[in-house]
């Protein structure tokens, strides 16, 4: 097809948009395109009023947000798509239908769809949009991927019913849409709420059954305490103390190849024996405790 004859304000814009196409489709070089899509928009200034013919600066700028808001998207920086087409637009009214439309779908694939809610409402109240042949469809749109997702059900059912670009048939066919969305949102919040108190049963049973073996584990190691206790009471404390004492002498103060050392470590080769003999003799052994 022969090249359109663009105006001489979207002559520069028309080739950013080119080049950002081809390195959004061919190159894949989405900061590229976006850095080519902010230039051709600065290009052509603030104006948002439509001019007639396909050449028109008003489609050039459309046409660069919509290889903007896809390059964006690409490099997962999703959330910066609204800002950064309403800095070309600056109010929610004057933005395009079909940017509006990719907006409504990109936030709603990425389950964010109350990003969307006071833009949306805004461009449908808008008396100007109204007239567009795209309203019809923007409305349905911003019904099901951004209202109903949110739980808006009153807020549809007034919008359906206020709107004029619906006949009878059509506003039923959408209330009927509404109301099977609530009731499907009403059995999932109670299907939630079900889910939510059995782990808190499934919980408390582990916890009861945690404490009683906490209680069993303690309820022995107070008879093994007590046995224990019993059984060190037994001991010669005198004995073992005086043989540790001696052994303190003989190591460390004294020399064990000393003779003067021999007495010292004969008495302690008795209190040893003596404390070993009552430790492990019947009389001293601990009584058996159930």
């Amino acid at each position: 097809s022969e090249p359109l004859a663009w105006a001489p304000v979207s002559a520069q814009a028309a080739s950013l948009l080119e080049e950002a196409a081809d390195l959004l489709v061919l190159h894949r070089d989405f900061a590229a395109a976006v850095e080519r899509c902010e230039a051709g928009c600065d290009s052509l200034g603030s104006g948002t009023g439509p001019s007639p013919g396909p050449e028109s600066s008003a489609e050039v700028k459309c046409s660069l947000c919509v290889v903007g808001i896809q390059a964006l998207a690409e490099m997962n920086r999703w959330r910066e798509v609204l800002s950064w087409v309403l800095q070309y637009y600056h109010v929610p009214e004057h933005l395009p239908p079909k940017v509006l439309e990719l907006c409504i779908l990109l936030y709603s694939k990425v389950r964010e769809p109350q990003v969307m809610l006071e833009v949306g409402s805004s461009w449908l109240r808008d008396q100007s949009n109204k007239s567009l042949p795209e309203y019809s469809s923007l409305l349905e749109l911003y019904l099901l991927h951004v209202l109903l997702p949110l739980g808006r059900f009153e807020g549809a059912e007034e919008l359906v019913r206020s709107c004029d670009v619906f006949d009878s048939e059509q506003q039923l066919a959408f209330l009927g849409t509404i109301c099977e969305s609530r009731c499907q949102w009403t059995q999932q919040e109670e299907i939630h709420s079900v889910a939510e108190e059995q782990p808190d049963a499934t919980t408390e049973t582990v916890l009861g059954v945690l404490s009683q073996k906490l209680l069993t584990m303690l309820t022995l190691l107070r008879r093994a305490l007590r046995s224990m206790s019993s059984h060190f009471y037994l001991l010669p404390y005198k004995k073992m103390l005086l043989a540790t004492f001696l052994l303190y002498l003989v190591v460390v103060r004294l020399d064990p190849a000393s003779p003067t050392s021999l007495p010292f470590i004969y008495k302690l080769v008795q209190l040893f024996r003596q404390a070993w003999a009552a430790v492990f003799s019947p009389i001293h052994r601990p009584p058996i405790q159930d």
